[in-house]
């Protein structure tokens, strides 16, 4: 085997473009026997570390580089097509100091070069040149399109240039993939190395692991550039030899180039990086006052205890004291200050703070310091869920902060410890089961009918993989067996999933260095923000404190409404000292009556609230952790031990007090903590290893700890010996190991509860505060601004309209009413709006249409149309159609009068007998008709994204409140929650945007609308059958009741497949009339449970058909009258004994 060493390889982190896994490399390499490997992805250095990693795994020396991007001129220049073009040019760190400038040139690339591609300059490659060799790169090189192109001698001066900076680590490199110009320049290449000194290396341009890998690399460059795989002229790679081939290929490829494939093993001989892991870089707090950071950490303790905790009894004091040793003593005591310290800085500067999620809300001390709001030991929290003094790691505060002012504290720590020393952390998507399938088909040009129906053969569970999906699904695997199209898709697609698809900026996550961050990290622009380039779990084990700053909409949406209640005269409640014991707002909470209410308000969640009924804040935190997939089998039982506490049994009487407040259900992972220490004597800190490994399943572990949790083992008493039967504890164990993968983290739990019953507190003792702050948390939203509005509407909470003399920017509180904004007006935009409201403030009320045309700056004719038929000026006494007839022409009078006054002459208002000539444009408004109240409601819903003045469906809310599903229900459906995928529904809505198209056959026409609801919309399609039934209703505009299949999609809006419609005022309340044989005890709890799994709106009445006596049935015992449900019903009674009418 000819000696070589790969050190051009690109791997799944060139992105949609290297098709090479990491680990799959390092094994490719492994079998060929080359114990080396070098990585050299496009411009990044995303997977340097997992690289390392790997390889060092396998007994490899790893090799880390970049194949970076040179700009033409100076990386800082950006002037159209000349400053596009880029070289590529490979960089390998030889030791620490190359390492360090390798991450000096990736960053700088980003942050000062970027132009298409993060770029650099051979100046400053030559101001980081130290430690480093380089490689002259692929065809894309400088010094290789300088000899394409003819221009040796530039080809030359350039390799000089990098010979003078690089010495005898400069290398010309050398490829043959069988390449018409590689094989062209190859002797250039060889002679300009003579001249130069230097030697030649040979490599391969390694961008998938085998020869069998090219077909998915191209799909995946076709997905990457858009195209068809089919498109003749596109971008791809022109051979099949771009893989990680053995030595002997290489030798084969480059027969006459033995030195170069010999350097390969210098290369690879000179290189050596040596990454520390675990070392701590957390910066350093500075006390005030000279005090010991250690000190200062229990001063601000003791106060908390003081403040929080009246002072605290002897087990508080005990608690405390016992934290804050293993704080100082696991070398934390920085970390609990500096968290300290931006929290403190938000709190003092107005920015709202949650109360702490995560398990941090465990921490005594942390509470005390004002970190987290949640009582640890009214609540029964665990330090050591949070700092497990048997086992080091990093702790991990999650903070949320408002989102509207969330960068003030991130820019507060960047000052606190340098702009270099503070950034934003990167994400990368990837291509998951379902989107990889698309992907592929898509450029495969296969039918978006047939991939669609591909893809939702996956089941839509969290991380399910393709290889899953093919197990689970008989239809799938059938598909893949049988389908040559389809099972070339699914190949494709299982080669390629998984792989990463863009970078991202991390929702919340922030990096903070005691050391410059390019020091150990590169770093990047994701549009206008710093991140790194290695992802949170890589940052973490390079020692480097990681924290979650997360903007959350709730808090600013608390901070919004306590600023109307205060404007409105009242004293805003106190909501960081309140208990959480108000009967009121569990009532509310019981009803389901919880829109916008943090974490309660999806409709599956409402459904689980009404049967809970929560009457306590622990009912609130077991609710927030068992509605989940998982834990949501343990519902009944909590329900049924909740309302019949003779239901709740105990294992054995030690369970009691762990168990007590979740009605003897294991819900939290706290729980899992309590019994190992309770049952069988672990300590807090093992017992935190022990949910650790059940929740991660190892089985090894696993086995060892049931024989130490049973018969006990070293420092562990064991259950046995404490009286708990053999069989008793190991039907415990088990219990546990079903529980721990979904058991929730009570600390996280409670942090969410409590913003929870704050939000529910506002709703229900500030309905119009709450729900105005609420709506203007989502101005730019209209479907969420509108099902606010009505939600509000919903509650009694009046709506006034959006009126250009009363009316803020953003929705406003006034008269015990919600007045509509401005900046919700679509097309108008809130800088305009904010303009106009100061105007007005400033000069007055505008006293006429042309008025607020002539004074408010900025405007223009489409804003000015979109205020019109929102009724903006509808209290003006114009009619909407007669400002429509004007509004162009007042608007240009307007110009022309400003343009007068800026000239320095008056305006026409300024004039004497001003308000004459008001009344006189007034009155010379054009006498049209209003428009018919369908148009004028069409077009104010344009321009708002709701009705204001009525609603075309005013008149059907009969037939509609009768109804268990709405058009919004479809609408926000995701598979998940709420409506299933091709559940059959009857809904209640108006056409609108109608439209026929032809068929693919050209054998019919198709049907396309949109069903609009009082709240929400749903993509509506007919078959052609369906639509030639039915194309009388088929018009916009028709109020219509619809039967069909809803199908929901993952790349676009859900729509539903119609089956039956008629008229909505055909449909007015029906009733379902089931006769039985008689209504004996047996005939009537067959009936009730039917009715039970059909739970809806519409009446029942249960007919004896031997006595002829009809009994109305309850309304818990109302039908949902489905299409499935109406047949089975037939189905079970008999379709003669079945009647909805």
């Amino acid at each position: 085997m000819t000696p070589f060493v790969h050190l051009h390889v690109h791997t799944q982190y060139s992105l949609l473009d290297g098709a090479a896994r990491i680990d799959e490399l390092v094994a490719r390499a492994k079998a060929l026997g080359q114990d080396a490997l070098a990585i050299t992805d496009h411009g990044v250095m995303y997977g340097v570390i997992d690289f390392y990693k790997a390889c060092k795994r396998e007994g490899i020396k790893p090799i880390l580089g970049m194949e970076a991007y040179v700009a033409p001129r100076s990386m800082r220049d950006r002037e159209g097509a000349q400053d596009r073009e880029y070289a590529h040019l490979v960089l390998l760190a030889k030791n620490d100091a190359g390492y360090r400038n390798l991450m000096q040139l990736a960053s700088e690339a980003f942050l000062h070069g970027f132009y298409y591609k993060p770029r650099i300059d051979y100046d400053l490659l030559e101001a980081h040149a130290e430690g480093l060799v380089c490689l002259s790169a692929c065809l894309a090189g400088d010094i290789p399109q300088a000899l394409l192109s003819g221009r040796y001698d530039d080809a030359k001066r350039l390799g000089e240039r990098l010979h003078r900076m690089f010495g005898d680590d400069f290398y010309i490199e050398l490829q043959d993939h069988g390449l018409p110009e590689q094989r062209r320049i190859l002797p250039g290449l060889r002679a300009l190395a003579r001249e130069l000194g230097v030697k030649t290396v040979a490599t391969n341009d390694v961008h998938y692991v085998g020869r069998e890998d090219a077909e998915a690399q191209d799909v995946l460059l076709c997905i990457q550039t858009q195209r068809f795989v089919d498109e003749p002229n596109r971008m791809r790679m022109e051979a099949d030899e771009f893989f990680l081939k053995s030595g002997d290929e290489m030798a084969a490829a480059l027969p006459d180039d033995p030195d170069a494939l010999a350097a390969t093993r210098e290369i690879a001989d000179k290189c050596s990086v040596e990454i520390a892991f675990g070392v701590r870089r957390l910066p350093r707090y500075t006390a005030p006052d000279g005090l010991a950071n250690e000190t200062y950490l229990r001063r601000l303790c003791a106060e908390g205890m003081h403040k929080k905790l009246g002072g605290g009894d002897e087990a508080a004091w005990e608690r405390l004291n016992y934290e804050l040793g293993v704080i100082v003593r696991m070398g934390f005591v920085d970390y609990y200050l500096i968290v300290w310290d931006f929290i403190h800085f938000a709190k003092t500067h107005g920015i709202a703070v949650g109360p702490g999620r995560g398990s941090g809300a465990g921490s005594l001390a942390a509470y005390c310091m004002d970190i987290t709001d949640v009582d640890p030991l009214k609540y029964g929290l665990l330090f050591e869920r949070f700092l497990n003094p048997e086992r080091v790691s990093m702790p991990d505060f999650d903070v949320d902060f408002c989102y509207e002012r969330r960068q003030e504290v991130i820019d507060y720590v960047a000052r606190k410890y340098g702009e270099g020393h503070v950034a934003q952390i990167i994400t990368f998507g990837t291509m998951a089961a379902r989107a990889v399938l698309r992907d592929v088909g898509r450029v495969l040009r296969v039918p978006y009918a047939d991939v669609d129906r591909l893809a939702k053969l996956v089941p839509a569970a969290l991380n399910m993989t393709l290889s899953q999906a093919l197990h689970l699904s008989p239809e799938l695997r059938a598909l893949h067996e049988n389908d040559p199209v389809m099972q070339k898709v699914i190949d494709l697609s299982l080669r390629l999933e998984g792989l990463p698809r863009h970078s991202s900026t991390h929702a919340g996550g922030v990096v903070i260095s005691g050391v410059p961050l390019t020091d150990v990290v590169p770093l990047q622009l994701n549009d206008v923000v710093v991140t790194t380039q290695f992802p949170m779990g890589t940052l973490e084990e390079l020692g480097l404190l990681k924290m979650d700053f997360l903007g959350l909409r709730t808090l600013t949406v608390i901070r919004d409404a306590l600023s109307y209640i205060e404007q409105g005269g009242k004293p805003a409640p106190d909501l960081d000292t309140q208990a959480f014991d108000d009967p009121a707002v569990y009532e509310m909470i019981a009803r389901g009556d919880t829109d916008g209410v943090f974490q309660l308000e999806s409709a599956g969640m409402r459904q689980f609230l009404r049967q809970l009924r929560p009457s306590c804040f622990e009912d609130l935190i077991a609710g927030i952790s068992l509605y989940r997939p998982g834990p949501m089998e343990q519902i009944p039982r909590y329900v049924r031990g909740k309302h019949d506490p003779s239901s709740v049994v105990y294992e054995h009487p030690l369970l009691e007090p762990i168990l007590r407040t979740t009605y003897g259900c294991m819900v939290y992972q706290e729980q899992v903590m309590e019994i190992v220490r309770a049952l069988a004597g672990y300590s807090y800190g093992r017992s935190d290893l022990v949910r650790r490994a059940m929740a991660k399943k190892k089985h090894d572990v696993m086995a060892r700890e049931r024989e130490s949790f049973v018969h006990g083992a070293d420092g562990v008493e064991g259950a046995v010996r404490r009286g708990v039967p053999e069989d008793v504890a190991n039907r415990i164990f088990d219990e546990m190991m079903d529980f721990a993968s979904y058991a929730f983290n009570k600390s996280h739990a409670a942090g969410y509860a409590v913003l929870a019953y704050r939000t529910a507190y506002l709703k229900r003792h500030y309905p119009v505060e709450f729900m105005t702050a609420l709506i203007n948390s989502y101005m730019g939203t209209s479907d969420k601004v509108a099902e606010y509005v009505y939600s509000a509407q919903r509650q009694g909470i009046r709506t006034l309209p959006p009126d250009v003399n009363r009316s803020r920017a953003r929705f406003s509180v006034e008269d015990g009413a919600i007045r509509f904004g401005l900046a919700a007006v679509r097309g108008v935009g809130s800088a305009v709006m904010e303009e106009m409201v100061a105007c007005r403030e400033r000069d007055g009320a505008f006293r006429s249409f042309f008025d607020f045309c002539e004074r408010t700056a900025g405007l223009n004719k489409r804003m000015l149309e979109s205020l019109i038929c929102a009724g903006c000026f509808d209290s003006m006494g114009a009619g909407r159609a007669q400002l429509l007839a004007v509004y162009e022409q007042a608007l240009d009078g307007a110009a022309a009068a400003r343009r007068v006054r800026e000239a320095g002459q008056l305006s026409l208002f300024d004039l004497g007998g001003g308000q004459d000539m008001l009344q006189g444009a007034a009155m010379r408004l054009p006498d049209v008709p209003e428009m018919r109240q369908p148009l004028l409601l069409a077009r104010e819903r344009e321009a708002t994204g709701m009705y204001l003045s009525g609603h075309p469906l005013d008149s059907y809310r009969a037939a509609l409140d009768a109804l268990s599903v709405t058009v919004a229900d479809l609408q926000e459906a995701d598979g998940m929650t709420g409506v299933a995928d091709n559940a059959s529904v009857q809904v209640g809505g108006l056409l609108t945007a109608c439209r026929q198209k032809p068929t693919k056959s050209g054998s019919g026409l198709m049907g396309y609308a949109v069903l609009e609801g009082v709240t929400g919309s749903c993509e509506a399609v007919l078959f052609p059958r369906t639509l030639q039934q039915y194309g009388e209703l088929f018009l916009d505009d028709t109020p219509v009741l619809v039967s069909g299949r809803l199908n929901i999609r993952e790349d676009r809006a859900n729509s539903l497949l119609i089956e039956r419609m008629q008229p909505l005022g055909d449909a007015l309340v029906r009733t379902l009339y089931l006769r039985l044989p008689a209504l004996t005890d047996e005939q009537m709890r067959r009936a009730v449970t039917f009715l039970q799994a059909h739970p809806g709106k519409s009446p029942v009445v249960l007919v004896d058909a031997g006595k002829r006596l009809q009994r109305q049935a309850p309304p818990s015992l109302h039908f949902d009258a489905t299409d499935d449900a109406l047949r089975e019903a037939e189905e079970l009674f008999g379709r003669e004994n079945v009647k909805y009418q």
